[in-house]
């Protein structure tokens, strides 16, 4: 166990020190505020304050920011240290920075609550991140420096001993536009045809030819081959719209569709764009994506905002009120990254009510519209780009997550080469 002296204790000290030493590391921790029981305990300890205690073996000089209780702009000064980045730099410590504020600010994404510019959907853009300006966006930084703190701490308590993380790698596939040409009903039909009239669609409809994003049986054939086990998350807004442009849940080919993944593989909600602005339907669509998935009373508990169209804490607070328990939208919708800085699952800590609360929030750091869209990479680089996560991701013990879409692995000419992209990254990874 870890023993750590603060001059007193906070709800945001007890959030960032239990996700560091109990989710991190696998070992427990009290804090106390007793210098005298601090200065006698036989074990490791960490002298987290200004104040001088002797038999003190390891110190942490502290800023202020998990012992304030209001949200205020912080001063941030990023420095190189161990060929990375850092901030809130220590004077006389044990550890070059105050390792838990720094941590609790880029977990409780606390940026995120301070007067900035959305992008051009609403969403907060990565342009104002601290990790995109300094240049450490491309990696998971908190378990980076956890890493090092828990070597810091061997060196001075060679007893002290760690659980190892696992690396896992979880695919993930957004299911927001279903079938290209197939299932569409009659009016929105004919006008595709009129927008864009083609061969292919016409041996489409009349059954001579797959439609180009249908992956499903490929994406099983997959699975089956590595023993993976996705995540599927399926739009199932009742209405279509500009951004809302899936097959109708109310069709018997959406409905086997989602019935049929159900049987096999986790499922997840890919709320609507109309849900970002019209509470009552993030639960109806909830309990139409449980109907169609016929798992009798087990709710649909995980789910990722389409777009990554959220804001904090309002986005996550509405989740919780629809009874989500596990969210996979941290990340960006912009560019790939580490939004949170971390490759590990953790609890969303709302500052406005400064509580930990209990929506288990999974980050992922590669999609596939980011690469092919935002940043117009080639198959070829964006294989480099995910060799890169699942390096970054592997060496920390984290969990690498990746979002596909299924038209990305079809037939679809645009994105030539892409399927036996991921095809050789998942037997890379999986070796």
């Amino acid at each position: 166990m870890v023993l750590i002296y603060s001059h007193i204790t906070s709800p945001r000290l007890q959030y960032i020190c239990s996700f560091i030493f109990k989710d991190l590391m696998g070992v427990d921790f009290i804090i106390t505020i007793d210098s005298d029981e601090f200065r006698s305990y036989d074990g490791v300890k960490i002298n987290y304050s200004d104040t001088i205690i002797q038999n003190s073996k390891f110190k942490i000089q502290n800023c202020n920011l998990l012992f304030e209780e209001i949200i205020l702009p912080q001063r941030i000064v990023c420095f190189s240290w161990n060929n990375t980045k850092a901030f809130f730099k220590t004077g006389s410590s044990d550890f070059p920075f105050d390792i838990f504020a720094a941590s609790f600010y880029l977990l409780a994404r606390y940026e995120e609550y301070l007067p900035h510019e959305k992008d051009m959907y609403g969403r907060y853009a990565h342009e104002n991140s601290l990790a995109f300006k300094e240049g450490f966006l491309n990696f998971p930084l908190v378990n980076i420096w956890v890493k090092e703190f828990t070597s810091a701490l061997k060196q001075v308590f060679p007893e002290f001993k760690v659980q190892n993380l696992i690396f896992k790698t979880v695919p993930s596939y957004d299911i927001d536009i279903a079938y290209s040409y197939k299932h569409k009903g009659l009016l929105r039909t004919i006008g595709g045809f009129f927008k864009s009239p083609s061969l292919e669609r016409i041996s489409v409809l009349f059954g001579s030819k797959k439609d180009p994003f249908d992956s499903y049986d490929w994406l099983d054939e997959l699975h089956k081959q590595y023993n993976l086990q996705p995540l599927y998350f399926f739009l199932v807004a009742e209405r279509n719209s500009v951004y809302d442009k899936n097959i109708l849940p109310q069709k018997d080919a959406m409905w086997k569709l989602v019935k049929k993944h159900a049987k096999k593989y986790s499922i997840g909600l890919h709320p609507s764009w109309k849900s970002g602005d019209d509470n009552s339907l993030l639960k109806i669509e909830k309990e139409q994506l449980e109907a169609m998935c016929e798992r009798g009373p087990n709710p649909v508990t995980n789910s990722r905002q389409h777009y990554i169209r959220f804001n904090l804490p309002q986005g996550y607070q509405r989740l919780i009120d629809a009874g989500i328990t596990d969210d996979h939208s941290m990340g960006y919708g912009s560019i790939n990254g580490f939004r949170a800085s971390v490759a590990s699952p953790f609890y969303w800590y709302d500052l406005e009510k400064e509580e930990q609360t209990s929506l288990r929030v999974h980050p992922f750091c590669f999609m596939d519209a980011n690469s092919f869209y935002e940043q117009r990479s080639a198959a070829s680089e964006t294989y480099d780009e995910m060799v890169h996560y699942y390096k970054q991701c592997k060496e920390v013990g984290g969990i690498l997550i990746t979002i596909w879409h299924n038209n990305f692995l079809g037939s679809d000419k645009m994105f030539e080469g892409w399927k036996e992209m991921y095809r050789r990254f998942i037997a890379q990874v999986q070796q």
